[in-house]
């Protein structure tokens, strides 16, 4: 298989699953640059819709192991992540930890990118604590990330953005970092398998 011509496989975690999120909206604008952008073929997951217990076990049951059948074969799938948090009491959400830990190899030597958002930080301490997680699961993590502070009253009641240049400024950058680093990795692990 040649990897530089098939087309790198992204993975957009929403990582928010509460009652009138905002999440969404951030969730097309980044669908709409990331499609502009043009390097990937995105696939949305969505805390949301994987009802994974908060007890983990090494023998799932079946009703488990029918949820996780939803999720993670689309995460062994991808070569690169965008993760996208709000921000609650300083860090993520307990949802996207839960889907996070449900998995493993999954995260395996691929980049991760963020998109965050909330208040003053704009979700950037959430960031910062999914790094730590993110590292001990082998993944890479990208310095270059897009966060919103305030975003409520960024965007139109369309989800327009407006005043988009400096956030689409940022997606680039990172969906640029993204395509690099996920090129690399899958073009290092088709020639030595990578081992945990």
């Amino acid at each position: 298989m040649d990897t530089n011509t098939t087309p790198l496989r992204l993975a957009l975690i929403v990582g928010s699953n509460r009652e009138g999120r905002f999440a969404p909206v951030l969730r097309d604008w980044f669908l709409s640059r990331a499609e502009q952008f043009g390097e990937f073929d995105v696939d949305v997951v969505d805390v949301a819709e994987a009802d994974l217990p908060t007890a983990l076990s090494p023998r799932p049951s079946g009703t488990v192991q029918a949820e996780l059948a939803k999720v993670s074969g689309r995460l062994a799938a991808a070569d690169a992540f965008v993760v996208l948090t709000p921000e609650y009491n300083h860090s993520y959400p307990a949802g996207l930890k839960n889907l996070i830990d449900w998995h493993g190899p999954e995260w395996h030597a691929k980049p991760v990118g963020f998109v965050s958002y909330g208040g003053l930080s704009g979700g950037l301490r959430s960031v910062e604590h999914l790094r730590q997680v993110f590292a001990e699961l082998h993944a890479v993590t990208l310095r270059d990330t897009v966060s919103f502070h305030g975003p409520w009253g960024q965007f139109d009641a369309d989800g327009r953005h407006l005043d988009p240049e400096s956030a689409d400024t940022a997606a680039k950058a990172m969906l640029g970092k993204l395509g690099w680093w996920a090129h690399a990795l899958r073009d290092a692990k088709a020639v030595r398998p990578f081992a945990a």
